[in-house]
C-alpha cells in the first residue's frame, strides 16, 4: 500500500462538469489524459496517454485536470490524495467526454479482509483522500475496501459518482471535514463481509467534525447496513433531495447478521453528540429498519417535507428523550408505525397531526419505479410527480 506517496495537485474544473473538454488558454492549465492503453513514461496526451489514474494525480500541478478514457482500471494499490488544491486553483479528476470509467479495488489486498480483520486507515477506499479543494465526477467505483473513503477533506465536489459492489461504505466522510458537497451519487449494494453487516452504508458522515457539508440528490439502496449514516459527526450535515431504500437485508448469506437497515440515520455515539442536522425533501422507503431516526441524537434535527413508506420500523423514529427534533409536513405512508416522538419535539402539519388513513390508497402512487430509473443527462433525479403525492392535495411530503 502506498503511505508515502506526496504530490501537490489543484484543479479548474468548469469543463469537468458536462464533459471534460479543452482548458481555456487563460488558465494556463494543462489537462492529463489516461487510458487502459497507455504508459507511465508517456506526457499524458490525448495521442500518449498515462497508464494509471495514480500517475496523472502524482503528476498534476495546480489547475490541472486529469481525464479518464473509458474502459475498467483494475487496482493494485488505492488512488491516494493527500495534497490539496486551493479554492481557486481545484484539481478535477473524472471521465473524460463522458466515458465509462470504471476502478475496481477487488484486486487490493484490504477489499478481502477477513472476518473480523480490520482495514488499516491508509487501505481504506478504492480512492483514499486526505485532500482538500478537489473536483471529482463521473467515476464508478466497484469492489473497494470503501469506495471512496475521504478523511480530513474540505472544500471538496464530489458530483455523479457511482459506488456500488464495496467491502465497505460507499462513500465515507470523515474527520475534520468542511465544505464538501455531495451531488447525484447512487451508492449501493455495498456489504462488509468481514463485520456480517454492521457498518457498511451507501453514504456516512461519520466520526468526525465541520460545518457546511451538503449532500443533495442521492440515492442510496440496498446497502447492507444504512443508506444514510451520521454516527458521531458532531457539526450539521444538510441532506436533501436524496433517496434511501431497501438498505438493512441480508442478500448475502452472511451469518450472525447485523445489518442496521435505516434509510437515514441522524446521528449515534455514546452518549450520542446534540447536533442540528437537517433533511429536507428526502424520501426513505421499504428499509428494514426505520425509515428516519435520529438514533439517540438529542440535538434539534430540522426533518421537513420528508416522505417514509412501507418502512418495517418507524417510518420517524425520533423519540429520544429530551430531543429537540422539529418536525414538519412530513408523511408516514404505511410504515410499521408513523412516527415515535420524544417528550420535547415540535411536530406540526404532519400526516399523523392532520389525522385520517394515510395508507397506498390515500396517495397517488406508491410506484417508485419513476425515481429509481436513468438519471437525466445533467446528474439530477428523474422525475416522479405521483410519488407518494397524497390524493387529497395536502401540501405535505416531498416532491420529485
Amino acid at each position: 500500500m502506498r503511505k508515502t506517496s506526496v504530490w501537490t495537485a489543484a484543479l479548474v474544473s468548469a469543463a469537468l462538469w458536462t464533459g471534460l473538454g479543452p482548458v481555456g488558454e487563460a488558465s494556463a492549465a494543462a489537462t492529463l489524459i489516461v487510458a487502459p492503453n497507455g504508459s507511465d513514461s508517456a506526457p499524458g496526451t490525448l495521442a500518449q496517454p498515462l497508464r494509471t489514474i495514480q500517475r496523472a494525480v502524482d503528476l498534476a500541478k495546480p489547475g490541472d485536470t486529469i481525464a479518464v478514457r473509458g474502459g475498467t482500471y483494475a487496482l493494485t494499490d488505492n488512488i491516494t490524495i493527500t495534497t490539496s488544491g486551493t479554492a481557486s486553483l481545484p484539481i478535477t479528476l473524472g471521465a473524460y467526454q463522458g466515458e465509462r470509467v470504471v476502478i475496481d479495488g477487488d484486486g487490493l489486498p484490504a477489499s478481502h479482509t477477513p472476518v473480523g480483520g480490520s482495514i488499516a486507515r491508509a487501505d481504506r477506499g478504492a480512492i483514499h483522500q486526505e485532500a482538500s479543494y478537489w473536483r471529482i465526477s463521473d467515476l464508478e467505483i466497484v469492489n473497494g475496501p470503501y469506495g471512496v473513503y475521504c478523511d480530513g477533506c474540505n472544500g471538496n465536489v464530489f458530483a455523479r459518482l457511482k459506488t456500488h459492489d464495496n467491502y465497505e461504505s460507499g462513500f465515507q466522510l470523515q474527520g475534520a471535514s468542511s465544505n464538501n458537497q455531495i451531488l447525484n451519487l447512487d451508492s449501493y449494494a455495498n456489504r462488509d463481509p468481514r463485520k456480517n453487516g454492521e457498518s457498511a452504508d451507501g453514504l456516512a458522515i461519520k466520526e468526525g467534525t465541520g460545518t457546511g457539508n451538503l449532500v443533495r440528490g442521492a440515492r442510496l439502496w440496498n446497502n447492507v447496513d444504512d443508506g444514510f449514516d451520521n454516527w458521531k459527526f458532531t457539526s450539521p450535515v444538510v441532506i436533501e433531495n436524496t433517496i434511501a431504500y431497501g438498505n438493512g437485508y441480508n442478500r448475502w448469506g452472511f451469518p450472525d447478521f447485523a445489518g442496521d437497515g435505516n434509510g437515514f440515520k441522524l446521528g449515534g455515539g455514546s452518549p450520542a453528540p446534540a447536533v442540528a442536522h437537517t433533511l429536507r425533501n428526502s424520501v426513505a422507503f421499504k428499509n428494514a429498519a426505520h425509515g428516519i431516526t435520529d438514533n439517540s441524537n438529542p440535538g434539534a434535527l430540522a426533518l421537513t417535507r420528508n416522505s417514509t413508506h412501507g418502512n418495517a420500523g418507524t417510518g420517524f423514529d425520533v423519540d429520544v428523550s429530551g430531543g429537540k427534533a422539529v418536525l414538519t409536513a412530513n408523511l408516514s405512508v404505511a410504515d410499521a408505525r408513523a412516527v415515535a416522538l420524544g417528550s420535547a419535539t415540535v411536530s406540526s402539519g404532519n400526516s399523523w397531526n392532520l389525522g385520517g388513513t394515510w395508507n397506498a390508497a390515500a396517495v397517488l402512487s406508491t410506484d417508485p419505479a419513476p425515481l429509481t430509473g436513468a438519471r437525466a443527462a445533467d446528474g439530477s433525479l428523474p422525475s416522479a410527480p405521483s410519488f407518494l403525492v397524497p390524493r387529497s392535495g395536502a401540501n405535505i411530503g416531498a416532491r420529485f
